[in-house]
């Protein structure tokens, strides 16, 4: 079986039309786009995740710093001891921390606050695991709450006499468990190539009455002693996360002549373990400045004895100085030193692009939704993960309404936030990798469906992410048709709970604007979910997304039960596939 969706979209020119449903009072999908659902608690109270982990620790003076507030050394040590003992729990032996996504500290924390901490495993892979950390401060007078941070770090296990050890899988539960599940697959995704987009952004700028960054450097070495070690005698992961951020604020302080506010950390690896006795080097200097933010280098090195240093660890930290409206200041510029210094200049300004492409398309809210973003190279991955993702947290939607069957074909509809959605769903006697194959080239879409008039494949960036223009006749006489510029993005299961997906969403193209001849649409979610059920036959869902109430027109009929040309195009896609479902053409996209 499988679900289609149609990418029905408006135009500017499309006016809003009547609720079809009356708004459902469900949390808003901006919380899921923005990853604040993870850890929302579940209408289960009796049910817990035998994998969280909370602490709960209140700010005293020593784990301040100079204003009062706590010190993020002394938080990512919290940090990483919640989601280790996680990742020790899930997989009943000794684990270290692999490396942390980026972590956005919203707010900072005065003494005498609490700090709560809660970890919990999202998924297992073979030997590693995704572990999410969610960090809220607690107003012990007030009984207020917010959130400072969330993160997700990975976790391997130590191999044992008997070997590597196999994880066992992590079940989830909850539609919040099964959301992040899904979810973890696309993270660790963009972890394995995160490092392979840093040499296609590298930029020059000039640099002139700038500080010297050989003023900002710092050297400084630490002892490993058994307070800072586990129980296998290794360096606590966030032990050494806290003395990185020390001499990273020291080199941040020396070029602004202030107190430096912390406010990301980049992604970062662990490239090997350091243990007792070990001295520990940590070396760190400005990469370069901004109006308003610096960027510091952090490295970690370890030796013992006259043995070569080891590289432990290296960290890229984001700094802002505050007055006292709490304003960022403007910061001096850098003069990078030749060779290195101007390497590293240059990577500072590909990272920061990094950041603000991640925190523009990955943690908007649903009223800040991007339409349209401009695609190219740079930002390809985190628009594809939007992509899936954002078709990923459809799948874990359970408030749909069924609106009409014929045929064992299903429509159902939701109305929520002035957004309409549409899912539809139907059984195939064809393997769901076929039926993934099959629908996966967009230029075949028009042999079945007769709202794509024509399909040009624009640009193959990868395996698994393809650009097209479509273009659609218009609906009545006299008026223009639409054309799309849509990013689809392929994926195949991690394993047999996830299902095929094809996720399609508008993109901008400089070389691709406007034209007269057609009015230019914006699909902002929509897309198949293909799930097997047996060899032989598939479950296809597919899903229209955030479409405002402008079509409604368009499909009226059909939900009334008045039409049947919804119908009408899953049979003849039903037709289509069974027809190719032993063609050797049903090739990805890459090998056409």
């Amino acid at each position: 079986g499988f679900f289609m969706v149609f990418e029905w979209s408006n135009s500017s020119d499309d006016k809003l039309s009547g609720r079809l449903f009356k708004a459902s009072y469900v949390a808003a999908l901006g919380q899921l786009w923005g990853l604040d659902s993870l850890f929302i608690q579940e209408s289960e109270e009796e049910y817990r995740n035998p994998t969280e982990v909370k602490m709960s620790q209140i700010v005293l003076p020593c784990h301040a710093n100079h204003c009062g507030e706590l010190s993020a050394g002394q938080l990512l040590k919290w940090m990483d001891s919640t989601a280790c003992l996680s990742a020790e729990r899930h997989a009943g032996c000794s684990c270290i921390t692999a490396c942390v996504d980026d972590i956005h500290f919203e707010h900072t924390i005065d003494v005498g606050k609490v700090v709560n901490i809660i970890a919990k495993v999202n998924r297992a892979f073979i030997s590693s695991m995704e572990v999410g950390i969610l960090v809220t401060c607690e107003d012990l007078y007030t009984d207020r709450q917010w959130k400072v941070c969330h993160a997700f770090a990975t976790f391997v296990t130590r191999r044992t006499e008997a070997g590597k050890v196999q994880l066992k899988q992590v079940i989830p539960r909850t539609q919040m468990e099964q959301m992040e599940y899904s979810l973890a697959a696309e993270r660790r995704r963009m972890r394995l190539i995160h490092a392979e987009i840093i040499t296609d952004l590298l930029s020059s700028s000039t640099h002139q009455d700038a500080v010297p960054a050989e003023k900002t450097r710092v050297e400084s070495v630490e002892l490993v002693l058994p307070p800072h070690a586990n129980h296998q005698v290794s360096t606590f992961g966030g032990q050494i996360m806290a003395w990185m951020e020390n001499v990273a604020t020291i080199a941040a302080s020396r070029l602004c002549n202030a107190h430096p506010t912390l406010r990301t950390i980049d992604m970062f690896h662990f490239r090997g373990p350091s243990h007792i006795g070990d001295r520990l080097v940590l070396k760190a200097i400005v990469n370069n400045s901004f109006k308003h933010s610096m960027e510091v280098g952090v490295c970690a090195e370890a030796y013992q004895g006259g043995e070569p240093l080891r590289h432990i660890n290296s960290a890229f930290m984001t700094f802002e100085v505050l007055d006292g409206d709490r304003k960022p200041c403007t910061l001096p510029r850098i003069r990078p030193a030749p060779v290195d210094g101007k390497r590293r200049y240059q990577e500072a300004i590909a990272r920061k692009k990094i950041r603000l492409d991640r925190k523009y398309i990955m943690s908007c809210k649903q009223t800040e939704v991007p339409l349209s973003v401009p695609w190219d190279p740079s930002n390809q991955m985190y628009l594809s993960y939007n992509n899936v993702s954002a078709l990923k947290l459809m799948d874990t939607r359970n408030n749909w309404v069924l609106t009409s069957e014929k045929n064992k074909v299903r429509l159902y509809t939701l109305e929520e936030n002035h957004m309409l959605f549409f899912k539809v769903e139907m059984h195939v006697s064809v393997p769901a990798e076929q039926t993934f194959h099959l629908l996966s080239d967009l230029r075949r879409r028009k042999e079945w469906d007769r709202h794509y008039e024509s399909v040009a494949l624009i640009n193959q960036a990868d395996e698994d992410d393809t650009l097209y223009r479509v273009a659609t006749p218009s609906v009545s006489k006299g008026s223009r048709g639409q054309d799309f510029i849509l990013l689809a993005s392929r994926r195949k299961p991690c394993d047999a709970r996830d299902p095929y997906l094809i996720a399609l969403r508008s993109v901008t193209l400089p070389t691709h604007p406007p034209t007269k001849d057609y009015t230019r649409g914006e699909v902002l979610c929509a897309g198949f979910s293909i799930w097997e059920e047996s060899s032989f036959l598939t479950k296809v869902i597919t899903y229209y997304n955030q479409a405002t109430p402008g079509v409604l027109p368009y499909i009226s009929t059909d939900i009334a039960g008045l039409s049947s040309s919804f119908y009408s195009a899953f049979s003849a896609c039903s037709h289509f596939l069974e027809a190719n479902k032993d063609s050797l053409a049903a090739l990805q996209p890459s090998a056409l």
